[in-house]
């Protein structure tokens, strides 16, 4: 049986950062992956947003990564000539009993150290984006947009340069925690067994099964996993709208904000609504519940002007009957402190601001890794 340093499950953005700084920190890295490619679930269904930092939980996990994951992630697009752009955000009231949410997000910013939101009136609102029809306004000028696959192609490159080895089309199937390390089986023969001296369970999806196969998991430390399934529907011409554009009315299922591209294309969502399984179909039928969505803060949409687009699944931790943006769902990632398997860590509910957050937490995880090393001898 070959013996290896540590194994990462999962090559989407997150397992390809913290593959990345393993590498870097001189670590033997294999990344297992079940798909024939890189980053093609949550990774290459999102939004592609640089989010600033202003939506979650004081002294949250996904705060404190998010706030140190986009200055870093500006930083290494800088470098790396990945594409990206410093676009800026507006939260846009459509009535007066929603200006006091814009505050919400300012002080909720604050707690995470991100100081530069400014509220806006109607009219300077109107200025920044003139098909916008609000009574008030909060800037966030650090909100940005990225290409998600050249960043997990950068992350790829820096590990694999550090040598990592990327192994695709290897499930792990079943693993067991020995003295010696944690025995996975990677495929379908039971022939392919690999013993690590740590396991970074970044499966996504995923995370949930590859955590109850492994012998000795406590099984009430596995969160339950609901598949959070998001539309975007396209407009099918130019965009009119120069910044990124969020409808207050966080406890709705249904906010359908702007999002815009590198290439300048247009999309609002996503929604949500909940699947049983990784499905991604597209409901057509959403779009007139879209249209007055958007129709709150864009008069101008016409009839004809959504296209459907795609579908994401989010990992998410709460259900149905929770708020998209539930701030008491946080990043979940467990050490052997919590369930007692020396050298597994596991991220569970790593949705948004994971692309955001990918640095900081691949950083994150380096630390707990080289801890329990320590600790192990």
């Amino acid at each position: 049986m070959d013996t290896i340093d540590c194994a990462v499950i999962g090559a989407g953005v997150v397992g390809l950062s913290i593959a990345r700084s393993l590498a870097m920190a001189g670590r033997e890295v294999v990344i297992l992956e079940t798909e024939g490619a890189i980053g093609t679930h949550t990774s290459a269904r999102n939004s592609e947003v640089i989010h600033a930092g202003i939506s979650y939980a004081p002294g949250s996990l996904k705060g404190r990564l998010c706030v140190a994951g986009k200055a870093a992630l500006y930083a290494y697009c800088a470098e790396r000539g990945i594409g990206h752009r410093r676009i800026g955000k507006l939260i846009v009231a459509t009535q007066e009993s929603e200006l006091p949410e814009l505050n919400r997000y300012i002080a909720l910013g604050a707690a995470h150290g991100v100081t530069d939101l400014r509220l806006v009136d109607a009219a300077e609102a109107h200025a920044m984006e003139p098909e916008v029809r609000c009574v008030g306004a909060l800037h966030s000028p650090s909100t940005g947009i990225v290409d998600s696959h050249g960043l997990m192609l950068g992350y790829l490159g820096d590990a694999e340069r550090h040598g990592a080895t990327l192994a695709l089309r290897s499930p792990v199937v079943a693993g067991e925690a020995t003295t010696d390390g944690i025995v996975l089986q990677v495929g379908t023969s039971a022939d392919t067994r690999v013993r690590c001296r740590s396991v970074v369970n970044a499966a996504g999806l995923g995370a949930q099964r590859i955590a109850g196969a492994i012998a000795g998991m406590p099984g009430a430390l596995i969160p339950p996993l609901h598949f959070a399934v998001g539309h975007y529907f396209t407009l099918g011409r130019k965009s009119p709208f120069n910044h990124l554009v969020y409808p207050t009315g966080r406890e709705g299922a249904l906010r359908a904000h702007v999002t815009i591209d590198l290439g300048g294309q247009c999309k609002f969502g996503p929604d949500l609504d909940w699947r049983d399984g990784v499905d991604y179909r597209f409901d057509p039928s959403r779009a007139p519940a879209f249209r007055d969505a958007i129709r709150r803060y864009y008069p101008g949409l016409r009839d004809d002007d959504l296209q459907p687009g795609y579908t994401g699944i989010r990992p998410r931790l709460a259900g149905p009957g929770s708020s998209m943006h539930n701030s008491a769902t946080d990043f979940v990632i467990q050490d052997a402190r919590q369930h007692g398997i020396d050298g597994l860590v596991n991220l569970f509910g790593i949705e948004s601001p994971g692309l955001t957050a990918s640095l900081a937490i691949g950083e994150h995880v380096r630390q707990i890794v080289e801890q329990q090393a320590e600790a192990t001898g």
